[in-house]
């Protein structure tokens, strides 16, 4: 089955991104246009000429200058999980890719995709934490604090572009395409310079490497003990190890076990930002399957797999909170999904509340 037009158009932009070719090179004075632009925005909200607001609360950012998606999702999860385990009460706000409503929404059981994200949806369901999605996230941030005030540090997932809310600490997510060609859009994938400054810097990559390093900005300072990574730089690695039947999460398979049935027919959808990265970690577990890769937060309303000749379909957790909430689908037994979790040095989390330590947790 071919890919969507949508998805195909987006591969081939990001192919072009990670080499300096000939659509690049032709686009690279706009870039250079770009990159000024969006340098004297970032100087004004320095400047205190374009006001920002500083929430009560600790407030950390999960970003990306890397257009599209790196993994934010699964980091700001395995975040959330952690801080919650250091006795802190996080709480989460969101854009809510897709959602209409430009005031503060707070996410609860009987939110759709449709109206709060898909993200937004799978944080709350993952972690059971107050989460609130909103275009402006300072005031999201002061909806869902006046709330919930027990919350006591605030993380905001993307919005690292989003000046208007002042932050605490900032983590830049990079996976394994680095800076990609290095420039920024649209002759490259790049929203900011890689010189831009963070706090943290964490590689989605099952391996790491001096050239991948180099490339996200990471490759100087003294090394962490026990890593031999630079400072404030960690590994993500995202692993999933078994499928649940959509429409009876009861029910769960490994992936060990469908490998193991060569008989089989597989395939695998993923509407993220990176498809690659779940066809290869299903791969890596030992299985052959037909890839259907979707545009980003694909709303499945066009029947993807009517069409699809497969005894069974593997797909993101983000993908299932879409068909979970339509009929035809969730009533689809062939439908599977693969819970992927974030595995990180536990220091991260460490840090962070280090890092805020100079502010009062409410």
């Amino acid at each position: 089955m071919p890919a969507p037009a949508g998805s195909a158009l987006e591969a081939r932009l990001t192919r072009a991104w990670l080499r300096r070719g000939p659509l690049a090179c032709a686009l690279w004075p706009v870039s250079l246009l770009f990159r000024a632009l969006s340098g004297v925005r970032a100087a004004l909200f320095r400047a205190g000429v374009l006001q920002s607001t500083r929430l009560p609360v600790p407030v950390v950012v999960v970003g990306n200058i890397f257009i599209g998606g790196t993994g934010k999702t699964p980091l700001t999860i395995w975040l959330v999980q952690a801080l919650q385990a250091a006795g802190l009460r996080p709480g989460v706000i969101s854009r809510g890719h897709g959602s209409k409503d430009t005031a503060p929404r707070l996410v609860d059981g009987h939110a759709t995709a449709a109206q709060v994200g898909d993200e937004p949806l799978l944080i709350w369901q993952r972690c059971a934490c107050p989460v609130m999605v909103g275009r402006d996230r300072a005031a999201t941030g002061q909806a869902l604090l006046a709330l919930h005030p027990e919350i006591n540090i605030l993380l905001t997932d993307d919005g690292l572009q989003h000046y208007a809310l002042q932050r605490d600490v900032e983590i830049i997510l990079f996976d394994g395409r680095g800076a990609g060609n290095g420039w920024l859009l649209p002759a490259g994938p790049l929203r900011e310079p890689v010189s831009r400054r963070r706090d943290v810097t964490v590689i989605n990559a099952p391996q790491l490497s001096s050239g991948l390093l180099a490339s996200v900005g990471a490759s100087h300072g003294e090394a962490q003990p026990g890593t031999g990574l630079p400072e404030a730089t960690y590994q993500m690695v995202l692993a999933g190890d078994y499928a649940e039947q959509l429409c009876d999460r009861q029910q769960r398979t490994t992936l060990a076990e469908l490998a193991a049935r060569p008989a089989l027919r597989i395939a695998a959808a993923a509407g993220i930002g990176n498809p690659a990265r779940f066809f290869g970690m299903l791969k890596a577990a030992g299985l052959q399957v037909q890839e259907l890769p979707l545009p980003d937060h694909h709303d499945f309303l066009d029947r993807p797999f009517a069409a699809l000749e497969a005894d069974l379909i593997l797909m993101t957790e983000k993908d299932a909170v879409k068909c979970a909430q339509i009929e035809e689908l969730r009533d689809d037994p062939r439908l599977w999904v693969v819970p992927v979790s974030a595995r990180i040095d536990a220091a991260l989390a460490a840090q962070i509340v280090e890092k805020c330590r100079g502010r009062s947790f409410a």
